[in-house]
C-alpha cells in the first residue's frame, strides 16, 4: 500500500514540475533581472533634476510606481526577503538585519539564507528547472544559487569581505572567474564604499554583466549599496547621495548593455527597486537608558535584564526576557507615558496590534519609530544624543512618507508609461511570478492588473 501511494505521490510530483515548466516556456520573460538600490527613493526617478536618464527611460517605456511601501523595520535585509518571498518578516523570519542578541551585539548579520522560513523566487525559478544568479544580494549565504556572490562580511573586520565573499561564493571558481574576465584584481576598497568613492556599484555591474553574458541566468537579483552608504553619511542631499545616484543609473546601463550583448533584450524584464527610502537624522534617542534607570536592564552580559530595546535605525523593539512577563511590559509601559513631552516629540509607540497587521517580529509586545528626526541608539549612559551635523537613517514604519521607496519595471508582458500610486514590498514576488509563469504559493501580495499586456 505505501508503494503504492509513494509510486502515486512521485507522479503527480512530476506532473506538477511538468506543468509548471510548461507554464515557465509560454511565460512572457525567460529572464528577470531584479537589481535593488539601497536608500532608492522615488524622486530619483520622478525628479529629472537627479541623474538617473536610463531609469527614467525605462520608466517611460515600461511601468513604475510612485511609492513602495516597505516592511518594518524599513531595513535591508527584511526588505530584500520579502521581495523574494511575497511574505512579510513574520513569515519569512528575517526579522531585522542584525539578530537581538541579549548579552551585546556581536556586529553579526542576518546572512544565512537557511534562517528563511519562506518559500523563495530562487526555489520557484530552479523547480521550473531555469537558472538563478546574485551579485551581493543580502540572505545569500548558502543559497541554492547556481551562480551565487552573496553579500557577506567578517563580522569583526568589514574592512576587507574578500575573503568571507571567495569562500561563499558558487561555484568556487566564480570568484576568480569574475576577476579574470570582469574587474581586474579585487583589493579591500573595491567592495566597500568609502573614501567618496563608488567603485563598489561599478565592480557589482561589471560582476553581474559578466555572469549575464556568460551564463544568462533566468533570475537574477543584485544589490547596488553605495547610495544608502552615503545617505547614512551625509543626510539626503549630499553631493555623494547625488552623485552615487548618477552611479547606480550607469551601473544599470552596464547591465542593459550586457543584456543586449548576451542576446536575450526581447525576452528579458529588468526591476528596479529599493529597500527603503531616507529620512534625515539630528540626534539619538537612548531607550535603554530609561530601561536601565529603571532596573530593567541591570547586566545583560551576565544574563541580569528584564527588557532591552534592540534598535534598528528609526525604529526600536522591546525584547522581554520572558515573553509572558506583563508587569514588566506594563512598567515599560508607563515608563514611555510618564516622559516629558519634549521627550515624547520624538517617538511613537508602534503597539502589538500594528506589529501584527504589518507583519513584524511576532515576538514583540511594542515598538518605537522615530519621530522629528530622531533614531535610536543602544547606549544606556545618555538619552539623548545630539549629532554634530546632519546623518540619514531608515527603519521607520512605513507611514512616514519619506522612507517609501522607488519601483520601475521593463520589459516583455508589462504594459508602456503606466504609473500606479502606491505599492507594497509583498507586492513584488507576484509581479515575478506572473512574467515567468512561476509556481510560488502562500505569497500576500498582489498584482495591478493596468502593468501588464
Amino acid at each position: 500500500m505505501k508503494k503504492a501511494i509513494y509510486k502515486v505521490l512521485t507522479v503527480l510530483s512530476l506532473i506538477t514540475a511538468a506543468a509548471m515548466q510548461t507554464d515557465a516556456q509560454t511565460a512572457p520573460a525567460k529572464h528577470v533581472i531584479m537589481v535593488t538600490i539601497d536608500g532608492f527613493r522615488t524622486e530619483f526617478y520622478l525628479d529629472s533634476t537627479y541623474g538617473m536618464p536610463t531609469v527614467r527611460e525605462l520608466m517611460k517605456n515600461g511601468v513604475a510606481s510612485q511609492g513602495l511601501n516597505p516592511v518594518f523595520p524599513s531595513v535591508t535585509y527584511p526588505d530584500h526577503t520579502t521581495m523574494v518571498t511575497g511574505v512579510a518578516p513574520a513569515k519569512h523570519g528575517i526579522y531585522y538585519n542584525t539578530p537581538f542578541e541579549a548579552e551585546g551585539a556581536t556586529g553579526k548579520w542576518y546572512w544565512d539564507y537557511r534562517l528563511i522560513k519562506a518559500k523563495t523566487l530562487w526555489e520557484a525559478v530552479h523547480q521550473a528547472g531555469m537558472k538563478t544568479a546574485c551579485v551581493r544580494w543580502p540572505v545569500t549565504y548558502n543559497a541554492p544559487i547556481d551562480y551565487r556572490i552573496p553579500e557577506y562580511w567578517n563580522y569583526k573586520d568589514m574592512s576587507d569581505a574578500r575573503e568571507y565573499t571567495a569562500a561563499a561564493t558558487q561555484p568556487a571558481s566564480l570568484w576568480k572567474e569574475v576577476q579574470d574576465n570582469a574587474t581586474g584584481v579585487l583589493e579591500a576598497d573595491d567592495m566597500n564604499a568609502n573614501n567618496e568613492e563608488l567603485i563598489l556599484d561599478e565592480n557589482v555591474a561589471r560582476i553581474a554583466g559578466y555572469i549575464i553574458k556568460k551564463y544568462t541566468p533566468n533570475f537574477m537579483g543584485i544589490h547596488l549599496a553605495c547610495t544608502d552608504h552615503y545617505e547614512h553619511e551625509n543626510g539626503r542631499e549630499h553631493y555623494m547621495v547625488k552623485a552615487s545616484v548618477a552611479g547606480a543609473d550607469r551601473a544599470i546601463k552596464t547591465l542593459l548593455e550586457s543584456i543586449r550583448r548576451a542576446k536575450i533584450e526581447d525576452s528579458t524584464v529588468i526591476i528596479i527597486l529599493g529597500d527603503h527610502g531616507f529620512e534625515n537624522i539630528y540626534r539619538n534617542f537612548n531607550p535603554n537608558f530609561i530601561l536601565k534607570q529603571a532596573g530593567l536592564e541591570d547586566d545583560p552580559k551576565n544574563g541580569k535584564w528584564k527588557a532591552q530595546f534592540h534598535t534598528s535605525g528609526g525604529s526600536a523593539f522591546l525584547q522581554l526576557k520572558d515573553k509572558n512577563d506583563k508587569a514588566t511590559l506594563t512598567k515599560v509601559q508607563s515608563l514611555l507615558s510618564q516622559l516629558p513631552d519634549s521627550l515624547k516629540s520624538y517617538f511613537r509607540i508602534v503597539n502589538k496590534e500594528e506589529l501584527s497587521k504589518i507583519g513584524a517580529d511576532p515576538s514583540v509586545p511594542l515598538a518605537l519609530t522615530g519621530l522629528s528626526g530622531t533614531s535610536f541608539g543602544s547606549k544606556t549612559d545618555k538619552i539623548i544624543e545630539p549629532f554634530k551635523r546632519v546623518k540619514g537613517t531608515h527603519g521607520y514604519f512605513p507611514d512616514h512618507k519619506e522612507i517609501r521607496t522607488g519601483f520601475v519595471a521593463f520589459g516583455p508582458g508589462l504594459n508602456k508609461g503606466i504609473v500606479v500610486p502606491q505599492m507594497n514590498m509583498v507586492d513584488i514576488a507576484p509581479v515575478v511570478i506572473k512574467l515567468m509563469g512561476l509556481n510560488l504559493p502562500g505569497t500576500d501580495g498582489k498584482l495591478y492588473a493596468e502593468m501588464f499586456k
